[in-house]
């Protein structure tokens, strides 16, 4: 089928094929907000399960943001019509008070936070989404203005996580007209909401040009095949830079992460701020960078030697000293509180390191260790510390009830306790 088509959605087959990684699901969600993309899912995932030996259970969740009067009214008639194909519909509202700016962010997380809570009741693992071709063309053009690198312009893929909800998107590669054909064919009067042709909105503006891209032949299928072109491009330097990072850096038990600075000069930009992004996040405690930029200017400054003393950037410290690059967590930046580890209970600290409780002992504790000299340590250790003092400072200490010390960062004292580092 060349590209520029889009699937056969009155195809057993082509159903089958578009919702096949999803179909070992037991309970499946669709967030349907009564517009045409969303009721052609609904319709769709209507269509497979009729033809499936063993459908899962569908759950669909319709959001009132409380934005608009008339959206009580859309929830209402999505699930009107959910009860017309015999699906479950649950009906949800954003009752809280919305912010004076920001509005469109806020009114993203409450929608995923919302949706997300009434799927753990519902044993649902996966919300479907209606994201379509046209999504993904604007989502490409607007990275791409914004200076994404190759992980922001393969765009939107079918699986990823937002807002902590696992999300699938079945029809990224659908045009949207193909949606409303199957709307209309089914009688429906989709609604429409004003904000989508609302220029305040960057992507909206970025909507109104696509017909004029593809009269020269930027259309959605193009940017679906630049997508997938980046997406094989992404995977390969993200496997040079697996490599590279397992060869070169080293994660000390304190979590704090060091490596020869020639050998990251050596890796090349590409694979090299692949690296440092990585290793800003291991140590960091997976904190994302707000722009591409930022990790570049580190990787320039790094490389050339130029680095300011004592510089910080995502929750961590990055100095150079003797050839080597070391990195730590920064004190005081967003570190956990004290949490009690429960018996026979585990948790991940600082998204850091897990530790565990592996007895049936009460009253552990885990927090910072905030200081500890470093002679103490050795003692204790047996080794000399050479770590710097941010990592010894925010590296995680378990006490027991007495207060004696079971573990300190990833070294472990007592057999009641384990822990990891976690570097993935």
């Amino acid at each position: 089928m060349p590209a520029s088509l889009t699937p056969d959605l009155a195809d057993t087959a082509t159903l089958k094929s578009l919702f096949a990684p999803i179909s070992g699901e037991a309970v499946i969600g669709l967030a349907v907000s009564g517009g045409p993309d969303s009721l052609a899912l609904m319709l769709l995932a209507h269509r497979w399960l009729s033809s499936t030996e063993t459908p899962p259970r569908i759950v669909i969740y319709s959001l009132d943001h409380g934005l608009r009067p008339e959206a009580a009214g859309e929830v209402a008639m999505v699930s009107v019509e959910a009860a017309r194909l015999g699906l479950e519909c649950r009906g949800l509202k954003w009752s809280e008070g919305h912010p004076a700016t920001g509005l469109q962010e806020a009114a993203r997380q409450a929608r995923y936070r919302l949706i997300g809570d009434a799927m753990v009741e519902d044993g649902a693992k996966v919300l479907l989404t209606a994201h379509h071709r046209a999504d993904q063309a604007e989502t490409i053009l607007m990275r791409l203005a914004h200076g994404s690198g190759l992980d922001g312009l393969k765009g939107m893929v079918p699986f990823s996580e937002v807002e902590g909800v696992r999300v699938f998107r079945p029809l990224l590669d659908v045009e949207p007209a193909a949606l409303g054909a199957i709307v209309e064919e089914a009688g429906l009067s989709p609604a429409h909401d004003p904000s989508n042709n609302d220029e305040d909105y960057e992507r909206v503006r970025w909507r109104r040009l696509l017909p004029s891209l593809a009269r020269e032949g930027l259309d959605g299928a193009a940017l679906s095949r630049f997508a997938i072109r980046m997406a094989e491009a992404d995977q390969a330097l993200a496997q040079l830079a697996d490599a590279a990072f397992a060869e070169l850096v080293e994660v000390d038990g304190f979590g704090a992460a060091s490596l020869p600075l020639d050998a990251l000069s050596q890796l090349g930009p590409a694979t090299g701020r692949r690296v440092l992004s990585r290793i800003l996040a291991v140590v960091g405690g997976r904190q994302k960078p707000r722009a591409l930029g930022q990790v570049e200017r580190l990787f320039e400054q790094i490389t050339a030697e130029t680095l300011p003393r004592g510089t910080t950037l995502l929750g961590t410290v990055i100095r150079i000293k003797d050839g080597s690059i070391t990195i730590a967590r920064e004190p005081g930046r967003a570190l956990p509180e004290d949490q009690p580890l429960p018996p026979e209970g585990e948790l991940i600290w600082d998204e850091r390191f897990k530790i565990a409780n592996v007895s049936e002992e009460t009253g552990f504790v885990v927090s910072a260790t905030d200081f500890l000299p470093r002679h103490r340590l050795e003692e204790v250790l047996g080794f000399k510390v050479t770590t710097p003092a941010e990592a010894i400072r925010t590296a995680p200490i378990v006490r027991d009830a007495s207060g004696a010390v079971l573990s300190l960062g990833g070294w472990s004292f007592d057999d009641r306790v384990k822990v990891t580092v976690l570097v993935e």
